[in-house]
């Protein structure tokens, strides 16, 4: 999901209080909230040495303790919280992510967005990592894990390359 459709989403349903579904099924506490609102620029080299750039907006949730149960977020909230990261968050397609401490910090991409009985559901996904230069790395295509990721997206050169991909290959990273 990108930036613009996220907001769309929080404006049509300020009222609903927030949840996010991860991808093994279990869910982000119920009491989280948005400590962070970050713009990430990622630069970097393939291992074929196309040079290669990627940009994300990032939402860091934090849970507190157990029995902060009346903290609940809205779309409302979360829409004034992007408004006031509007200085950091450049215009554009920007494909956003949850980042949420499940073990271990973990970036999900929001795969989609369901409003139900007066919450909206954030669907997350799992990122993957992939060979984005088998034919100039000498990586095997085959021995690659089929993980359902596009191969369609391109640098910012607008070179075509494979890539890593969000949300079951429906958004590329690399793009």
């Amino acid at each position: 999901m990108h930036l613009h459709e996220l907001k769309s989403i929080l404006l049509a349903h300020p009222g609903h209080t927030l949840a996010c579904t991860l991808p093994g099924g279990g869910r982000v506490p119920r009491h989280f909230h948005v400590t962070e609102v970050g713009h990430v620029a990622k630069k970097f080299v393939d291992c074929g040495g196309t040079v290669r750039a990627s940009d994300t907006c990032v939402l860091q949730v934090w849970t507190g303790r157990a029995d902060d149960d009346g903290h609940r977020l809205t779309g409302a909230k979360l829409g004034r919280i992007l408004d006031l990261a509007r200085p950091v968050l450049p215009d554009g397609p920007l494909p956003v992510e949850i980042e949420h401490d499940e073990g271990g910090v973990s970036q999900f991409p929001i795969e989609s967005a369901t409003a139900a009985d007066g919450e909206l559901v954030f669907r997350l996904a799992t990122k993957h990592a992939a060979c984005l230069a088998p034919e100039k790395c000498g990586a095997n295509a085959s021995d690659a894990v089929d993980n359902g990721c596009s191969t369609d997206a391109t640098t910012t050169a607008g070179a075509p390359a494979g890539t890593a991909c969000c949300g079951g290959g429906k958004t590329a990273c690399c793009g």
